[in-house]
């Protein structure tokens, strides 16, 4: 099973069995708000982590993002690396939130897909009206447009990948080693 409804992994973790959340955020995003006993591994590390987390992990993982596309980008590359057992949570925090499922909340931060909406929009509006004045600022854009199509298209977003390297989106950073101590710790069971 490649995706999980909400009801479902509320359901699987309160069992009690050994499934590790992995939030594939940003580290602004993770601290704002995430699921109990998560470990934070954004998207952008995954690759560099590939080796270790096909290595050191064994038991079930439940990825997730804001909405789940970023969570399945993550899976389909772990299911690639030979990791059978990785479920996404489908809809991600957003349908985790509204499903009324507890969270653990930090500052309040914008997520990606919100900050992506305001640069976009900010860089279409600001070309449109330059272009009464610079009729060619219109091709800025026509080319923000042309973007996000093809981001829509490959389920990739460049602008995302650039916002999620600012400092507002890495506040509080990622302890990579001690997320891949508590892999394998969760992966060895209880008490290892």
């Amino acid at each position: 099973m490649s995706r999980i409804d909400t009801a479902s992994a509320r359901s699987l973790l309160a069992a009690g069995t050994d499934v590790l959340v992995v939030d594939v955020r940003t580290p602004a995003e993770f601290e704002s708000a995430h699921i109990d006993g998560a470990i934070n591994l954004p998207l952008d590390q995954i690759d560099a982590l590939m080796r270790r987390l096909v290595t050191d992990a064994d038991g079930r993982m439940l990825l997730i993002c804001q909405s789940g596309n970023r969570a399945e980008r993550a899976r389909t590359a772990l299911a690639d690396a030979g990791l059978s057992d990785v479920t996404v949570l489908d809809g991600g925090m957003n349908a985790w939130i509204a499903s009324g499922a507890p969270v653990n909340r930090g500052r309040a931060r914008w997520p990606l897909e919100r900050q992506i909406r305001l640069v976009a929009g900010t860089i279409v509006f600001v070309s449109v009206v330059a272009s009464l004045w610079i009729p060619a600022a219109v091709i800025v854009a026509a080319f923000i447009g042309g973007g996000l199509m093809v981001a829509a298209l490959t389920d990739t977003c460049a602008m995302g990948m650039l916002l999620s390297k600012l400092p507002y989106n890495q506040a509080g950073g990622v302890d990579v080693e001690a997320a891949m101590t508590r892999l394998r710790r969760t992966s060895a069971g209880p008490g290892a």
